[in-house]
């Protein structure tokens, strides 16, 4: 928990250099790799291939990075610490969710509707070219609100199951969803596996996550000036939740619209094909950049308490 909290502390400090070699890169090339050779032949074939591309990806991230690590720490205990601080922090993504949201907030707030557009066209699979001050709000909160999960709490609680090795398998499988985890014609077979592991690992952090939403949101209209809709965002993110495409990204979705007192999902366009979301929450007031603060505000709140319970549930269990 020493390691979790400073590679937290290393995240907020430095974020992601790009002048560094990152974890998550190496895996995508691993995926990339074996998808152009394996995802070939029948439907029954390719689904297969798809769950031995899982648990091949998944078991060597985990195994190589155990072993590298159990390697540094035979030469030297603090080179192995140091390591795996390292290897925990490409986990976490707080400071750069945080300044990819207000990187679209920004360039809003100044009127600059094309600029706001090109950062959101950063972060988000949607066309981005046509949307108006609301929409491109819209795709930041949503964006924000999904990934406090893949992006923190899920790599937080893998990190305290299994260190810096957990994490990274976590990570592997969010990569893999990413990657081969969609419903089209090329992938809807191969990356079935991947897909509904992802949906597995995220059950649990989702959920937790939706929870430190909503205590973020009580705790923020208690020390803020910007009341926030918390009575009631309980019972309706578990009733809107469901209709979420997705079995996971609908809780951290509905849980900040209903704090926000806003509406999200509906309308989205990829490549020109039009996808229909169920709503989530009430538009009480229209979708406007101070959405995209206050989300990103939440966020923070969320991974604090998160924190904040991991703590209490590692001394609990030294205490008893």
């Amino acid at each position: 928990m020493l390691l979790i909290t400073l590679a937290i502390g290393l995240d907020l400090l430095i974020g992601d250099p790009r002048s560094l070699p990152h974890p998550v890169v190496v895996i995508g090339r691993m995926i990339s790799f074996l998808e152009k050779r394996w995802n070939q032949g029948t439907p029954i074939q390719r689904k297969r291939r798809g769950f031995l591309l899982t648990a091949t990806v998944v078991m060597s991230v985990l195994g190589i990075s155990w072993a590298v690590l159990a390697l540094l720490k035979a030469i030297h205990p603090w080179l192995g610490l140091a390591a795996e601080l390292w290897l925990l922090t490409t986990t976490l993504a707080i400071k750069g969710l945080a300044d990819a949201g207000r990187a679209v907030a920004a360039p809003l707030m100044r009127g600059d509707l094309p600029g706001a557009r090109q950062a959101l066209s950063m972060i988000v699979g949607r066309d981005t070219a046509k949307l108006d001050e609301a929409e491109i709000t819209r795709g930041t909160v949503e964006t924000v609100a999904e990934n406090t999960v893949d992006g923190i709490t899920a790599p937080l609680l893998f990190a305290m199951l299994g260190g810096a090795p957990l994490a990274l398998a976590y990570k592997a499988i969010n990569t893999l969803d990413s990657m081969v985890g969609y419903r089209n014609e090329r992938y809807e077979n191969f990356g079935f596996a991947s897909a509904k592991l992802d949906d597995i690992a995220n059950w649990l952090p989702a959920r937790l996550t939706a929870g430190c939403l909503w205590v973020g949101g009580v705790v923020l209209t208690a020390v803020t000036n910007k009341p926030l809709h918390w009575r009631g965002a309980l019972r309706a993110t578990c009733h809107e939740a469901p209709h979420h495409p997705s079995p996971n990204a609908g809780w951290p979705e509905a849980m900040v619209a209903r704090l926000l007192g806003v509406q999200l999902g509906g309308i989205n366009t990829y490549q020109g094909i039009v996808s229909r979301r169920a709503p989530l929450g009430e538009p009480l007031e229209p979708l406007n950049v101070t959405h995209i603060n206050i989300t990103i505000a939440l966020m923070h709140m969320a991974w604090l308490l998160f924190l904040g319970l991991m703590w209490i549930w590692i001394l609990l269990m030294h205490a008893v």
